[in-house]
Formats: C-alpha cells, sequence, structure tokens
C-alpha cells in the first residue's frame, strides 16, 4: 500500500513545461534585462572613466598656456622717423601701440604711426637759442614725464600725452605735450655749466630732479607745487641740496618713484644708494660694487613700481638689486638675481609698465624678455645684424619699438601673456620685493600698482595636508575603533540602531558644519581651551576607568546587563566626564594662566592664538570624515566570515585575541579603503575649510593658527579672477595638483588594498 500511495503520489505532480510559450518569453526577457544590464553597467563605467579623462584634459588645457615660452613676430620695419641730421634720445609708445613718440637731439617731438612710419605730428620744444640737449631721463613711466638735461645748466620736463576720440566711429588718437611747470626751463646749476647726467620723477604735485655736471657732486632739486582752493594762483616751493660724491665719473643718475631714494652709477661699476627722503638734507646709505670682474655698468633701470633697479653690463650680465632690511631695521642695498643669458654689453633696458618683467637689448643685435619673480629667462632671440641702440614698450607689453645702429626702427609684436609663472615661482622660495628674505607666499591681488604677484602653491598644498592630517588624527581612532565595537561587540539590535545614526550623520551639508564650527565651535574652543585639553585626556581616561570598575561589580549584576547592551552604561560616563572637563576650564585658566589661555600663549610662549584654527577644522572636518570611515570599516568587519570567528574561538583565543589576530587581518583591505576614501574626502573640502579657517596661506604646524587650502583658495578666488588671466590658470593648476593628489592617493590604495587582499584571503 506504501509503495502504491507513493507511486500515485509521484503521478500526480505536475511538472511544469520549460518549452512553454510563457517560459520561453520569460527566458527570452530575463536574457534581455541581462544582457542590458551588463553594457549598462559597461557604459556607466566607461562614461565615469571618459568623465576623469576629460576633467583631466580640461585641467591641463587651461594650465597648459602659463608654461609657453614668449613669441614675437615683426610687424614693420622702416627708416627711423624725422631722423635727418638727428639722433634718437628716448622712444615713447601709447596704450594701444599705435602712435610712437621718438625725441632727437634738436629738441623735436616726432609722433608717428608705430605701423608705418608716417609722421603724424612734430612739436619744438622750447629749447633756448644756442642751447643743446646734453642728457635725457625718464621718469615713472605711468606719469610719461620726460626730463631733458641742458647745455646751460638748466632743465626741462614734460609729459606726453594722448587723446583718443571716435569721429565716425573710428579711433582717432592725437598727441600732445604738456608742461607742468611751465614750458621755460628750470636752471639748477647755477654755474651754468651743461647737465651731463639727469633724473627726474613727477607725481602731479611734487617733483625732484637729481642732476650731475662736470664736477664731483649731485644737484638736487625737490619743486612742490600748491593751487589755492579758492583762486587760480599756484605756489612753488623749492628745496635745493648738493651732495658731495668721491668721483666725477657718474654714468647714471636714477630717482625712485616715490622720491626717497636715489640712485648713482659710476664708471667703474660703483653703485651709491642715498636716502633723499629730506630733501634739504640727503644721506648716503651704501656704496656697492654692482658688477663683476673688470665689467662697468651700461644700463641703469628701475622695475616696475620703483623698489627694484637693474643693472646690466659690459659682460651682458643683468643683475636685479633692491633695498633689504637687516635686523637692526636698517635698509641695505642687496642683490637678489641675476640672468646671464646675453654675452654681448647690454644697451637698453626696458621695464614693463605693470609687471616685474623687462627687455634687454645688446650690441649683438640681441633681444632677451625675462621675469624677475619668476627668475625665468622667457626668450632670447637675433633679431638684428646690426647693434640694436635703443628700445621701448607699449603700456600693456605686447609691443615693442627697437632701433639699432644701421638708422632702421622695427616694430615687434609681443605675445607674453604669463611670464611670472616658472617652477621656482611656483613651488620654491622666492625672494619679493620688501622682503626680508626668501619667502614661500600666497597673494594674488593688490590694491597697489607696484604689486609683485605671488603665486606660490607651496602654502596652499601644505594648509590641504595640514587639514586633511588634523582630521584623520581625530577620525580614523574613533571610527575604526567604533567600527570594531559595533560590528563585533554590539548586540543587534543597539547595532541596528547606533550605525543608521552615524551613517546619517554624512547627510549633513559641509556648509552647515562649517557655519557651526566657525560660528559656534571656535569661539566655544576658544573660551574654554584649557577644558579642550582636560577633555581630549580625561573623556578616555574615564572610559578606561569605568571599564576598570566594570570589573568589580557583582556578578549577579553584571547578569543583568544583556551581552552587547553595555557600550550604553557609558553614555553617561561621558556625558559626565565632558561637562566636568568643561565646567573645570575657566578655573584652570584662572589659576594657572591669568584668566586668558590664548594671550598667555601668545605673551609667555610666543606661539600665536588664531581662533579659527587647525583644531578647529579638525574637529569639524572629523565630524564629516568619521561617518565614512566607520560605516566602510563596519561593514568590512561584519562582513568576515563567522567560521573563522567560531574557529578562532574554539581554538581557545580571547576575543579581543581573535579580534586583533583574525577579524581585522581580514577586514584590512576594506579598512584601509575606508581610510583612504576618508583621507580623500579631508584632502578635497572646501566648505568646512573656508568657514571654519582664517584662510590665511601661512606654513606652520602648530595646531593654534590657520591655513589655507588649495580647495578653498579655488572657491574663494575663481569668481573674482579675470578669465584666462595668470591667476584663473594658477587656480586650474591648483585644481590639477588636488586632482593628481586624489588621483594618487586613490591608486596607492587601491594597490595596497589588492594586496592585503591576496595576502589574507587565504585565512
Amino acid at each position: 500500500m506504501a509503495v502504491m500511495n507513493s507511486n500515485e503520489n509521484t503521478a500526480d505532480v505536475v511538472l511544469p513545461d520549460f518549452n512553454s510559450k510563457s517560459a520561453s518569453n520569460y527566458r527570452k526577457w530575463r536574457h534581455i534585462k541581462d544582457v542590458a544590464t551588463r553594457y549598462l553597467m559597461a557604459f556607466g563605467g566607461i562614461g565615469v572613466i571618459a568623465a576623469i579623462v576629460l576633467i583631466a584634459f580640461y585641467l591641463f588645457y587651461v594650465v597648459i598656456p602659463m608654461f609657453k615660452s614668449a613669441h614675437i613676430e615683426p610687424i614693420a620695419t622702416y627708416s627711423v622717423p624725422g631722423a635727418e641730421n638727428s639722433n634718437t634720445l628716448i622712444y615713447a609708445m601709447e596704450e594701444q601701440r599705435e602712435v610712437g613718440l621718438r625725441l632727437n637731439d634738436s629738441g623735436q617731438a616726432v609722433f608717428f604711426s608705430t605701423k608705418n612710419g608716417e609722421i603724424r605730428k612734430t612739436i619744438d620744444l622750447n629749447i633756448p637759442a644756442g642751447v643743446s640737449i646734453t642728457t635725457i631721463a625718464r621718469g615713472d613711466q605711468t606719469e610719461r614725464m620726460i626730463g631733458l638735461g641742458l647745455s646751460n645748466g638748466s632743465v626741462l620736463f614734460f609729459q606726453h600725452e594722448y587723446t583718443v576720440t571716435y569721429p565716425d566711429d573710428i579711433r582717432l588718437i592725437t598727441p600732445s605735450i604738456y608742461f607742468p611747470f611751465g614750458e621755460e626751463a628750470i636752471q639748477i646749476d647755477v654755474s651754468g655749466e651743461p647737465i651731463k647726467q639727469i633724473s627726474v620723477q613727477y607725481n602731479g604735485e611734487e617733483a625732484t630732479i637729481a642732476t650731475h655736471g662736470t664736477h664731483a657732486e649731485i644737484n638736487l632739486v625737490n619743486i612742490i607745487k600748491e593751487e589755492s582752493f579758492l583762486s587760480d594762483e599756484v605756489e612753488i616751493t623749492r628745496v635745493e641740496s648738493t651732495i658731495s660724491i668721491d668721483t666725477e665719473e657718474i654714468v647714471d643718475l636714477k630717482l625712485d618713484i616715490e622720491q626717497r631714494e636715489l640712485y648713482v652709477a659710476d664708471a667703474i661699476g660703483n653703485v651709491y644708494f642715498y636716502d633723499v627722503n629730506n630733501k634739504a638734507e640727503p644721506r648716503l646709505v651704501q656704496k656697492v660694487k654692482a658688477v663683476e670682474g673688470d665689467a662697468h655698468i651700461t644700463a641703469l633701470e628701475f622695475l616696475a613700481g620703483g623698489i627694484s633697479i637693474l643693472i646690466g653690463d659690459s659682460s651682458g650680465q643683468i643683475a636685479q638689486w633692491f633695498p633689504v632690511r637687516d635686523e637692526d631695521n636698517n635698509y641695505t642695498l642687496q642683490k637678489i638675481r641675476s640672468f646671464n643669458k646675453q654675452k654681448s654689453p647690454i644697451t637698453a633696458i626696458a621695464p614693463e609698465f605693470s609687471r616685474k618683467g623687462f627687455v634687454a637689448i645688446d650690441e649683438s643685435g640681441e633681444m632677451g624678455i625675462y621675469h624677475t619673480t619668476a627668475h625665468r629667462t622667457v626668450l632670447l632671440k637675433q633679431i638684428d645684424d646690426h647693434s640694436l641702440n635703443a628700445i621701448t614698450l607699449s603700456p600693456r607689453a605686447n609691443a615693442a619699438l627697437v632701433e639699432n645702429d644701421n638708422g632702421e626702427l622695427q616694430f615687434w609684436h609681443v605675445d607674453n601673456e604669463h611670464p611670472e609663472i616658472s617652477f621656482q615661482s611656483i613651488w620654491g622660495k622666492v625672494w619679493y620685493e620688501s622682503r626680508d628674505k626668501p619667502e614661500y607666499i600666497w597673494q594674488s591681488s593688490s590694491a597697489s600698482s607696484d604689486f609683485e604677484p605671488k603665486f606660490s602653491l607651496t602654502p596652499l598644498a601644505y594648509g590641504t595636508f595640514k587639514a586633511a592630517f588634523y582630521a584623520m588624527l581625530f577620525a580614523i581612532p574613533l571610527s575604526i575603533l567604533g567600527a570594531m565595537y559595533t560590528a563585533y561587540f554590539m548586540a543587534p539590535k543597539m547595532r541596528q540602531v547606533v550605525k543608521p545614526t552615524i551613517e546619517i550623520m554624512e547627510a549633513l551639508p559641509t556648509v552647515i558644519l562649517g557655519f557651526l564650527a566657525g560660528l559656534w565651535l571656535a569661539p566655544f574652543v576658544e573660551t574654554h581651551l584649557p577644558g579642550m585639553f582636560v577633555l581630549i585626556i580625561f573623556v578616555p581616561l574615564s572610559i578606561i576607568l569605568a571599564a576598570a570598575a566594570w570589573e568589580f561589580v557583582p556578578t549577579h549584576i553584571k547578569h543583568k546587563v544583556p551581552d552587547g547592551w553595555e557600550a550604553a552604561l557609558l553614555m553617561p560616563v561621558v556625558i559626565i566626564a565632558a561637562a566636568f572637563s568643561i565646567g573645570i576650564s575657566q578655573p584652570i585658566e584662572n589659576l594657572f594662566f591669568g584668566g586668558n589661555l590664548p594671550l598667555w600663549l601668545s605673551t609667555e610662549m610666543g606661539i600665536t592664538y588664531d581662533q579659527r584654527n587647525s583644531m578647529v577644522v579638525g574637529f569639524a572636518m572629523g565630524f564629516a570624515v568619521i561617518p565614512t570611515i566607520f560605516s566602510i570599516s563596519e561593514d568590512a568587519i561584519y562582513s568576515v566570515p563567522k567560521q573563522l570567528t567560531t574557529g578562532s574561538l574554539a581554538l581557545g583565543a580571547t576575543s579581543w585575541q581573535t579580534m586583533l589576530r583574525v577579524i581585522l587581518l581580514t577586514a584590512s583591505p576594506g579598512i584601509f579603503s575606508a581610510i583612504m576614501i576618508g583621507l580623500g574626502r579631508a584632502v578635497g573640502e572646501t566648505m568646512i575649510v573656508v568657514m571654519a579657517t582664517g584662510n590665511t596661506a601661512i606654513m606652520d604646524m602648530s595646531i593654534f593658527e590657520g591655513f589655507r587650502a588649495l580647495s578653498a583658495n579655488i572657491a574663494v578666488e575663481m569668481p573674482e579672477t579675470e578669465v584666462d588671466s595668470t591667476h584663473y590658470r594658477i587656480l586650474f593648476l591648483g585644481a590639477l595638483v588636488l586632482f593628481g593628489v586624489t588621483f594618487f592617493f586613490n591608486t596607492i590604495a587601491e594597490v595596497v588594498r589588492q594586496r592585503l587582499r591576496t595576502k589574507y584571503s587565504s585565512l
């Protein structure tokens, strides 16, 4: 009967028909979904890779132009305009580079078209009869001031001006000459001896003139023009003084733009540095040998801003000098850097109007384009077979007029967009003007026209890694130890509450964390600074003491606490310990630090305390990174096969021995990945760094100092920068550095993770 029942039951079973139409359709539809999913996942992966490659390509596309050399090309070559029976004294050009000025020794200002040399206007200067021009000097280029030294010991100085109009919508530039102190020459040398060297400066109200005649002395004249507010009367105040010098072989004079310093060069290569701030009592500050060996000075010019002087010599070397303040707060002239690319005597130097670059020409027909801050020879080119005598740059440094000794004037287009950039200026120490030593500085803007851009990315990269270091120092112990306890020791029901709670912290916008850190946490930390240090020590100590005390609790009481819920008992311990630490902060501060620990650190220890400092950023950014590291680490530890745990315990290992020697090793690839992902998050964090630090680009590892990170710098400055400017491209370079650092760490993390996975997969 049993067999029959069994056969009957077997006969009653209806097997599915796998060849039915519905089953066939189901298999086809599932195959379609599998194929579609496979291709969709492949397309997504390729799309992610393509997006990353495109981002990197675009960053390179924006950055690469900074490292291109300058380019020059000739536009026109023609005979020197108005050169009949006259020699060139000086050239100048207006901003649109359409009109040039040639001043000749006949006392004529010849304005001409730069494209073809056609003379547009000639103005005869008021040179007295029987008097000749013996020397000439150019003042501040932005003021377009020119001074003429005459053979009767007088000086005539004027400004060349340009009026732009648009008749019939066509730009018309009309040149003119303006005499700020009248058309009559100003008598300087009462003996009437010819002026051999001259320097002039004028700022709209005050003019200073330095001249040298035939004697071993320099005449210094200061003229102040004051206009009455109630009438058209003009009052002229004149202050004169004489500077005795130990040589008559003076080859050049230069007054700075502020009319406070005077540089005198002699025939044997000495430079005399005078303080002429008090025009009635000039003072010799220093005498230095400015050239090497038997070379002599052939060119002397101020760099834009009037702080540095450029000295060209007969060996082809060009050196930059500027005053440096010493320990006694005195200024001395020091040689900062030199350029040795040209081998023939330098005949002229033309500084740029607004940048720290210049162009130099020499007797061999070679022209060099340089930048001082970058210590870079941007371009060196042989442009003529004849000696080059004179050069001038347009105000925008995009054109040059060059005269050779064959009576030809060449008009060149200059493409030199980013001369400030070099490896040295980006990553190395640079000796900037008005600084007492080489430094790493980021300072991209200034209100003054003599500003020297400081584009060092080193302090920004330093700040980025500093922020990541303190954030990881705070986050790694808490997140990894928390993940270990949650995954292995905590009760399942408690884990179901704790893990989602920590993970949901990751959804908090970082701008909110930065806002709280900057406006609440930073002042709180400053007010309770001793308590914060007590908290860091006392809270962990309290937990250890509580755990030790738990061992002495009677067994019947211990059994009332379910396994895995012991951590709940620590919550009041942590709260009480934290409250106690903050509560004793003020008494400690009053007792040991005079009631103000930040002030005590500054006065007694020489440690500057910035309210928005690295400690605050470490807390805030660490709080943002903890959920990422905790979640991935906890999953990695929880995913360790149970047979490994039970096998270890069965062999007599304790729970902690199992955790440290089995579980952690097996989960180490995941834990390492969690740390690296957290590090990547910390390196790229922006809003917390922007809002919780002082954004000062300094290099100091002190936990009490702020910093500026690359990401924060990009966020703060990108909206204000000019598109395609050097500043704009250097910000993209910072983004490229961040991209490269992240890619590097992720690659290293993946390599290490795979090796750890291979090593411990046999456990």
